[in-house]
């Protein structure tokens, strides 16, 4: 099965599936759920349960989409996610490396989208830190520390190319 995306010409491959024996699952005990719903795709509009979340979605023009101002897209929303994600867990792998993190951290998402070698759609993550103020090679440690902490980094291992730098 292929899909499409409109006036594109890109297509999405289909999704390989994997057995349980050359997958790795993590199960969980749910803290805290978060919920959203997504109406009309990536020229829709997407919603959290809660109302906080209400963004009008579209399509980028690279993806041959109308990138209409002041809408965002999926990927937008994963870079930022991830990003808050990892600041996080920097800050848990700080303090069990003893390190002071210093308070205006950033850590800044990139996602990209592209054709993958099957000629279907992939994603990839950048992940760059700033941490002023604290030496790179500390500052490595915390973001190698923080890259096996972090949930999106444990979900995307293995499946996507994310490649963290310190800047």
């Amino acid at each position: 099965m292929v899909f499409a995306i409109a006036r594109t010409g890109l297509r999405l491959a289909r999704t390989p599936t994997f057995s349980t024996a050359s997958r790795r699952f993590i199960s969980i005990k749910p803290i805290y759920t978060a919920e959203a719903s997504a109406t009309g795709g990536r020229n829709g509009v997407a919603k959290s349960s809660d109302g906080v979340l209400n963004v009008g979605l579209t399509l980028p023009k690279e993806l041959g989409g109308p990138g209409v101002a002041g809408k965002t897209n999926p990927e937008q929303l994963f870079a930022a996610g991830y990003a808050a994600c990892f600041q996080g867990a920097m800050g848990l792998a700080a303090s069990r490396l003893h390190v002071k993190l210093p308070e205006d951290n950033t850590v800044t998402g990139k996602v990209h989208i592209g054709k993958d070698a099957e000629g279907g759609l992939g994603l990839a993550v950048d992940l760059s830190v700033h941490a002023p103020g604290l030496d790179k090679a500390t500052t490595q440690k915390v973001v190698d520390l923080a890259h096996t902490i972090c949930p999106y980094s444990r979900a995307t291992k293995g499946n996507i190319d994310v490649t963290l730098s310190v800047v």
